[in-house]
């Protein structure tokens, strides 16, 4: 496979066992390169995904000390990437929920529109607890006001392609989006920056513990993250309500076809 010298996909990994290894043997074999970053897992899946990438000049391996979180964990992979001279970055879940499937297919659609962002939209089976995919239609609802409709079909799903410098340049500038809350305020403020959102449909499947399925999900720590981070953005939208009103009128970014 034709290493890409654009865009790379990039997995952010706590503690996520043996599925690690799974998912990036996935991704690797859809695209090159694939970076992997390990948010101080003491579960020793580094350490197996190291042992992958002896020989592989396709998958590079990053090593955090301690857990950080999964937005600074994703932070620290754009800026290496950054630093590499890489544009675009997907990202995706370590723990076997999003599409490997799909990589190329997103990364078509985000070197067709390198002024956007590719998001990916949940299609849920089964396997997807009730009470996560409701929840997550009230965060949707409040990333639609907060972008002004700007097209963000959902809110929370990891599964995407960003433009590199312009994600990295809207983390260094907030002290927040470390962790949990980071999926939904990237969108947020990529959109308030005129990048504009185009949605795919790509599954996503809940693995169960004996499927070797992992989260670090809990509901109300997360909610309460979520909760305040929405309460910023609200504060925030109503200062840049009017900019957006004009951008909207004048059919700018994000708000072009």
């Amino acid at each position: 496979m034709t290493p890409s010298t654009t865009h790379l996909v990039l997995i952010p990994s706590f503690d996520t066992g043996r599925k690690l290894c799974d998912t990036v043997r996935e991704a690797r074999a859809q695209w090159n390169p694939v970076w992997v970053v390990i948010d101080g897992s003491t579960d020793g899946s580094g350490t197996e995904v190291q042992r992958l990438a002896v020989g592989d000049e396709g998958l590079h391996v990053l090593l955090l000390p301690v857990n950080q979180g999964k937005g600074a964990a994703v932070l620290h992979g754009l800026q290496a990437a950054q630093a590499a001279g890489y544009t675009h970055a997907l990202t995706m879940d370590a723990d076997g929920q999003h599409p490997a499937g799909l990589i190329p297919e997103f990364m078509r659609a985000s070197l067709a529109r390198p002024d956007a962002m590719i998001l990916g939209r949940p299609v849920f089976d089964a396997s997807a607890p009730l009470l996560r995919v409701r929840g997550r239609r009230v965060s949707n609802a409040w990333t639609n006001l907060e972008t002004l409709g700007a097209g963000v079909a959902d809110s929370l799903y990891g599964f995407r392609v960003y433009p590199v410098a312009a994600l990295a340049a809207v983390m260094a500038r907030q002290p927040w989006m470390r962790r949990f809350d980071f999926d939904t305020e990237a969108v947020v403020r990529l959109a308030w920056r005129g990048i504009k959102p185009i949605n795919r449909d790509a599954p996503v499947k809940y693995l169960r513990p004996e499927e070797g399925g992992v989260s670090h999900f809990r509901y109300g720590r997360d909610n309460l993250l979520l909760t305040w981070m929405h309460t910023r953005l609200m504060l925030e939208f109503l200062l840049r309500l009017p900019v957006l009103l004009l951008r909207r009128l004048r059919r700018q970014p994000p708000f072009q076809a």
